[in-house]
């Protein structure tokens, strides 16, 4: 009897014991009412703590990449409008000032006035060739001047300043000051071809012959001009210039390497700020004989102003490097 009694306690032990043994050995059945694992709880939070918790401190405003991009060309092309009005028929009103820049008045009949209201050509127009072609580089300049320009490869970089302060003389009745000065020093005012003298080049000796009678018509200026460029350059120009500093800059001064070649550029605007500092566009020709452009700044790539604080050398144009004392004032 007393054996049969703990042999029935001993199958009972066995029994609670194995029970005991497959709760603790099959996990699954901690999580029977979620019908999930708890492996597979603990991976659905660390999951969704990380697609989640960092959202929470991401800037709202982030863009993707591709977007981002187009955001960016955006507000380029927002900046650049702000500076070029396409509906603009003259350097003024084509070419706004920058931020915090204003400018000065003009006087009447002054340089700045003829400068800031010369005509330009439609917005997006090439830099055409003397020939008509278009110029190799189209991503120099800003806007294309109706400055007229001759049929032949005469009319290039000094070449295309000198027309410019000969037509403003013109324009202005002040032809006795349209006056430039040959390679070899030859001086040739434009009162005297008018008057019906003609110049006679013999090697490098250069006189006055009188063969026609007085004319003050346009063709007769252009004639006289053509005559200019193929006598002057940089070279004679840079001994009619005197050097001045970045503070004394106005329109009219260049930017001057005389040379065989050499190169100038032109101041054609200006622009201060309640500093007082300066911004200032530039213009070329070039070689070969080209339309009269003004330059983008290779600073910037909506901004085509020139600041005065830029003015260290080398100093750089999109097509021409300058050193140092090349920005000069002109002695016309």
């Amino acid at each position: 009897m007393r054996k049969s009694i703990y042999a029935i306690l001993l199958l009972c032990m066995i029994c609670l014991f194995t029970a005991c043994g497959k709760e603790t050995d099959n996990p699954e059945m901690l999580d029977e009412t979620t019908n999930k694992v708890p492996n597979e709880t603990s991976n659905e939070v660390s999951n969704e703590s990380q697609n989640e918790t960092p959202n929470e401190f991401k800037n709202e405003t982030q863009l993707p990449m591709d977007e981002q991009s187009t955001a960016d060309s955006d507000i380029e092309k927002t900046e650049k409008d702000a500076l070029i009005d396409p509906a603009g028929q003259t350097i003024e009103t084509r070419i706004l000032p920058p931020s915090g820049y204003v400018r000065p008045e003009a006087e009447t009949g002054s340089l700045l006035e003829y400068l800031r209201t010369f005509p330009v050509k439609e917005d997006g127009s090439p830099v055409l060739l003397y020939d008509g072609s278009e110029k190799w580089n189209q991503n120099a300049h800003a806007a294309v001047l109706k400055l007229p320009i001759e049929n032949a490869d005469l009319q290039q970089c000094a070449d295309s300043i000198m027309r410019m302060y000969a037509e403003y003389f013109l324009d202005t009745g002040q032809e006795d000051r349209i006056s430039f000065h040959f390679t070899n020093g030859f001086e040739a005012p434009y009162t005297k071809w008018r008057d019906g003298y003609r110049i006679k080049v013999d090697g490098n000796q250069v006189s006055w012959v009188q063969s026609a009678g007085y004319d003050d018509s346009y063709e007769t200026f252009v004639k006289y001009m053509r005559i200019i460029f193929t006598y002057a350059g940089t070279l004679s120009m840079d001994a009619e210039a005197e050097s001045i500093t970045a503070a004394e800059l106005q329109p009219g001064d260049v930017f001057l390497k005389g040379g065989s070649p050499g190169h100038v550029v032109m101041v054609v605007d200006l622009c201060e700020n309640e500093q007082g500092q300066k911004a200032f566009l530039l213009a070329q020709g070039y070689m070969p004989a080209q339309e009269f452009h003004i330059l983008k700044n290779p600073a910037s790539e909506t901004d085509p102003w020139y600041y005065e604080d830029e003015i260290k050398y080398p100093f750089s144009t999109p097509e021409y490097v300058f050193e140092e004392r090349s920005l000069q004032r002109l002695n016309y």
